[in-house]
């Protein structure tokens, strides 16, 4: 397969760099440590500009092509951070941090951002600027929102821009893509009931939280099968049930309710948020209790542009060839706040196979190593055929 043959030589420098930072993890906007090893191994590449804390602790780098008479500008994004996840993999460079684990592959998407940053240092066959890009806090959202708050698309004159992420089960090797939406909206949400508390000797000196909870849960889950149409895609989760007690003999006073709403659409999205209101509402007063719906607005659909879908995918053949390339892949309802900056500039996400590993987010996760050297020539031609030399 024609990958750009310099990664064959970096490949075990590249790992043992994707190894060190997964033995190493961080949480959210608390990526200094990683951040400060990305920031030195760019500035001995040789990249032209290397400007930290864009995002809080985002890391930018901006290497200059052969020439740059053409004013073109492309991004290309790594997210940097962990998961609060105990790790069960055993491996010799499992995590030193207590409770905190790469279980989503980050460690793998920076290294092989920084391994392309090498390379395009050595060879700047190109006609413009490549900007690496090097997000914290994308686990929980916020990260690449605070980056673009923070004037990184105006700053480096990004014009376009691509992230990538990698795909269990999808084979070492392949890449997946699609125009438009190709991961949800998600919106959290918290639910406070308050009723009467008592003895559970009598509940009809009561106001039962716990069963007015229940009926909630069970009444959310009839928005997607029942007001959302068959073919449209929405998730309603109730994933924290909590009430203001433990003990088996008292009906608690209160309770509360933590879940994420999924959206593909903003109608769909809008729906969703107008049906659970009344739910809540509606279901309470129906027990004479009173409750109050939290719906937080998350973050947004992220969204492919056309011109920039197709140009990846073709990228993403040159790498591994046509066949080896899912061109209209299913849309998933997991969220990814890369959204953020194609919401500022037009660009594209991918998904790289990893193989047959565990899930993302599980504690047995490890990124495959041998992606790598498909992942850094995918960047490196990225940058490349964008922005062409001649």
């Amino acid at each position: 397969m024609p990958t750009v043959n310099r990664f064959a030589d970096l490949h075990t420098d590249i790992a043992e760099w994707r190894r060190e930072i997964h033995a190493n993890p961080e949480l959210g906007f608390d990526v200094y440590r990683t951040a400060d090893m990305v920031a030195r191994k760019l500035r001995a590449f040789g990249v032209d500009e290397v400007v930290t804390g864009i995002g809080k602790t985002g890391v930018v780098g901006v290497i200059h092509g052969k020439r740059t008479d053409s004013g073109r500008v492309v991004g290309m994004r790594a997210d940097m951070d962990a998961l609060p996840i105990v790790e069960a993999t055993g491996l010799p460079y499992t995590s030193q941090a207590e409770g905190k684990m790469h279980a989503c592959g980050h460690d793998g998407h920076t290294a092989m951002l920084l391994g392309a940053a090498k390379s395009l240092c050595e060879t700047r066959n190109f006609n413009g600027a490549a900007v690496v890009i090097f997000q914290p806090a994308e686990e929980y959202g916020g990260g690449a929102e605070a980056m673009v708050n923070d004037g990184l698309m105006e700053r480096f004159g990004i014009q376009e821009v691509y992230g990538m992420h990698n795909m269990p089960n999808l084979p070492v090797g392949e890449f997946a893509i699609r125009p438009g939406s190709i991961m949800a909206a998600t919106d959290p949400f918290t639910i406070e009931i308050e009723g009467v508390g008592g003895h559970a000797s009598a509940p009809q000196s009561c106001i039962d939280t716990t069963l007015i909870g229940a009926h909630m849960v069970t009444a959310l889950q009839s928005i997607v099968s029942r007001a959302v149409a068959p073919l449209e895609s929405a998730v309603v989760s109730v994933t924290s049930f909590h009430t203001d007690g433990d003990a088996f003999n008292i009906i608690p006073q209160t309770l509360r309710m933590k879940g994420a709403v999924r959206t593909l659409d903003p109608r769909v999205r809008g729906l969703i948020k107008e049906q659970m209101g009344r739910i809540v509402e509606h279901t309470a007063t129906a027990f004479g209790a009173r409750a109050v719906l939290n719906h937080q607005p998350g973050g947004p659909v992220t969204r492919n542009t056309e011109a920039e879908t197709s140009f990846a995918a073709d990228v993403a053949a040159e790498v591994v060839g046509e066949s080896r390339v899912n061109r209209n892949t299913l849309p998933l309802l997991g969220s990814e706040d890369f959204a953020d900056m194609l919401n500022a500039r037009p660009g594209a996400f991918m998904f790289i196979g990893n193989g047959s590993t565990a899930s993302l987010h599980h504690p047995r996760f490890d990124f495959n190593d041998e992606a790598i050297p498909f992942g850094c020539s995918y960047w490196t031609k990225i940058a490349e055929r964008a922005m062409p030399v001649a």
